[in-house]
């Protein structure tokens, strides 16, 4: 079984080796031993667990998953060379992690949270002699998608990886309105959880456009809910929330 080894113990590193558990062997990487042993016992198996000082990254896979600001304090802690890194630091660029970090190849990846339940959409670009390997290991997490560049990835970044935050403001909201209108919030909540279910489903084969026709009567209540969202400009917001967190993937 292959060895992954975290370098960082966060949220999304958690929510990756979540998913690569049952296929991969884990070892985590980091600052604070007690920490180690939260990620260890949240992820619910033997972890091989390491102080982050000279810690050797000779010939290892590693997984780097570390603030961006970061980079620089980390990799001066390491020691060898790896053979791959993969890095899922969002506006982080290949350049500056082969600038500080020893290693033969470097793939950027941008995984979200859905990955602890195999269901993330993983975008990936980096040094194609390990693209086949990368959407192998990432496959495990979910979906994945090779792109051609590193802009493409930080778009991808303000959609896929940040996606997940926009959909739960819309299902927070939706849920909220039903409410207002009188909806007990334990209802509101499971027909809004069955709603996003169906949904993910549905988008899967159906473009949203047809989608969206599919359901709007002339003159029905799915008109009248949709012109509010139109009037609301959500159709605008939204390519506004993409926009600015592309430039800020840029930014960091």
């Amino acid at each position: 079984m292959k060895t992954i080894t975290f370098i960082g113990n966060g949220n999304m590193a958690l929510s990756i080796a979540e998913g690569l558990k049952e296929n991969y062997k884990i070892e985590v990487v980091g600052r604070d031993s007690k920490k180690l042993d939260a990620f260890e016992q949240k992820l619910g198996l033997h972890v091989e667990k390491s102080l982050l000082d000279n810690y050797n990254i000779e010939q290892k896979t590693v997984m780097l998953c570390v603030k961006p600001a970061n980079v620089e304090e980390v990799s001066a802690k390491l020691q060898g060379k790896a053979e791959i890194l993969y890095s899922v630091l969002a506006g982080t660029s290949i350049e500056k992690l082969k600038n500080n970090f020893n290693t033969s190849a470097v793939v950027r990846a941008m995984p979200n949270l859905a990955a602890s339940v195999g269901k993330s959409m993983t975008t990936l670009t980096g040094d194609t002699a390990y693209k086949e390997e990368s959407q192998t290991l990432f496959s495990s997490i979910g979906t994945t998608r090779w792109l051609g560049s590193e802009k493409e990835i930080d778009i991808a970044t303000a959609l896929a990886g940040s996606g997940p935050a926009y959909l739960a403001l819309i299902a927070e909201s939706l849920t909220d309105g039903a409410v207002k209108q009188g909806l007990k919030r334990d209802d509101a909540m499971a027909i809004m959880r069955g709603l996003f279910d169906g949904f993910g489903t549905l988008i899967q084969d159906i473009h949203p456009a047809l989608l969206k026709d599919g359901v709007m009567s002339p003159g029905g209540t799915t008109a009248a809910g949709y012109a509010a969202l139109e009037q609301g400009n959500v159709r605008n917001a939204c390519i506004e929330a993409i926009e600015k967190a592309y430039k800020k993937a840029v930014e960091l």
